[in-house]
């Protein structure tokens, strides 16, 4: 797997989050490699983005790793219990990221089943295989990512990094509205959710 390399985040957020989708999430976890293909993503822009924690440039403990440069980890809680993993975007100073919203199993998928249910894949109910990663708190629940990761560099270290996968091919990107976000008002409204069937 060839790693994903900082010019390849160094690019308008909108378009990344369609580039990113297919390609893998590796999260190593002392001898095991957790790989995940990305399903489904979007897109937050500080400067112009009224759902993004850091709109109009505002910069707080919170939101400070969204200024970092682009392919740095930016994983922050919601509902004071889920974590959600996103990739820093663009040049250092602009608050711009892409939340990864769902991704599918490739390797060590029992692990990860244990991570989210406590038993194996073939153990789980179709619901439960349905609803494995279709959600950014439940991907980082099977992948053991937790606000310890905020600001690793994706591109330098050794424990969470984006790969290419050559094995992917996706014929068709699908786009709507972000979710949850209604609160935003006229961003409410952007088409920057991103995936494939």
């Amino acid at each position: 797997m060839k790693r994903l390399e900082r010019d390849f985040f160094i690019q308008d957020t909108v378009k990344l989050s369609k580039e990113l989708l297919g390609k893998l999430i590796v999260r190593k976890i002392d001898t095991k490699s957790l790989v995940v293909r990305i399903t489904e993503t979007e897109a937050y822009v500080g400067a112009v983005d009224k759902a993004c924690h850091a709109y109009g440039y505002k910069k707080t403990n919170r939101t400070k790793t969204l200024f970092e440069i682009g392919g740095t980890a930016y994983v922050y809680m919601i509902y004071g219990m889920y974590c959600c993993l996103n990739v820093v975007s663009e040049e250092k100073g602009e608050p711009s990221a892409v939340l990864i919203r769902s991704a599918e199993p490739v390797c060590e998928t029992d692990t990860m089943a244990e991570n989210r249910f406590g038993k194996k894949y073939s153990f789980l109910s179709p619901y439960q295989k349905k609803n494995f990663m279709n959600g950014p708190g439940k991907l980082c629940k099977a992948l053991l990512i937790d606000r310890d990761l905020n600001e690793i560099d994706m591109c330098s270290s050794d424990i969470l990094y984006l790969a290419e996968d050559n094995k992917k091919i996706i014929k068709e990107i699908k786009f709507g509205k972000r979710i949850n976000i209604d609160y935003a008002e006229e961003a409410a409204d952007f088409l920057w959710r991103f995936y494939y069937d």
